[in-house]
């Protein structure tokens, strides 16, 4: 009678259950302190009444940002025991980038787990939130299951599914190096500078600009000043391309 009942009226797994569930499907590890991954999912922009709630996933963020670099650093050391330090510290800086973080995120579901302010968003200064939330995860496994648990995630469900290792390395994203290897070759003198940053709560955005020869030739923006160069290196790159054309 009761397996009866069931079957006609199914019982509704609870919000803990249901966030349990999508954890596990993420991580292949179930959850011991959950509270840990709520923290992990909450964002700052999240309000309780008139005050903002000063418990939000910056702080797992911060944890989580460290074990990554961490992890893949370790992970590149072994895979690669011939290459030189600035191949295996650019390689971990394309993988860890919050871009790159970010499209993960958005491919394993993260984005519609996040508790955040919907305007948020829509804010330049917050584009990376769903890679921030990535990081803020990962800082959760490291202290519910440990690092061990921690390594499987990162390197099993992260970097063996969602990254294409050799196509990343023969990708040359780094623009700045181009446009030093273009200098070079052309005999041309360039400068990098920095031409404002602007300080919003804990985000910061810089604007960088490149010279050529003395002329302004790209600017770009960023929430660091190696990512405000490197736009500004893709835009001068741009351009040179179209006046060689």
């Amino acid at each position: 009678m009761g397996r009866w009942l069931r079957k006609l009226f199914p019982v509704r797994p609870s919000e803990d259950q249901q966030l349990k569930d999508a954890i596990y499907a993420i991580t292949k590890l179930k959850p011991s302190n959950l509270a840990l991954y709520k923290l992990a999912l909450q964002h700052s922009s999240i309000k309780t009444g008139t005050y903002i709630n000063k418990q939000s996933n910056e702080r797992l963020e911060f944890l989580g940002d460290a074990v990554l670099s961490l992890v893949i650093g370790e992970f590149l050391f072994k895979k690669y025991p011939l290459k030189e330090e600035g191949f295996l510290t650019e390689i971990r800086a394309r993988i860890v980038n919050r871009a790159s973080l970010g499209s993960i995120a958005k491919k394993i579901g993260l984005d519609t787990l996040l508790c955040c302010q919907g305007s948020t968003l829509q804010k330049e200064r917050f584009k990376f939130v769903y890679g921030n939330a990535l990081e803020a995860l990962i800082g959760a496994v490291y202290l519910d299951k440990g690092y061990p648990c921690c390594c499987y995630f990162i390197l099993g469900r992260l970097l063996d599914i969602h990254i294409d290792l050799p196509a990343l390395i023969q990708t040359d994203t780094n623009y700045k190096s181009q446009l030093v290897t273009w200098a070079s070759r052309n005999r041309k003198h360039i400068q990098f500078e920095t031409v404002s940053e602007q300080r919003t709560g804990r985000a910061r955005t810089f604007i960088a600009q490149v010279l050529v020869a003395g002329q302004v030739a790209g600017q770009g923006k960023g929430s660091s000043k190696k990512e405000a160069e490197q736009g500004a290196a893709q835009a001068a790159l741009a351009a040179l391309v179209q006046v060689d054309l």
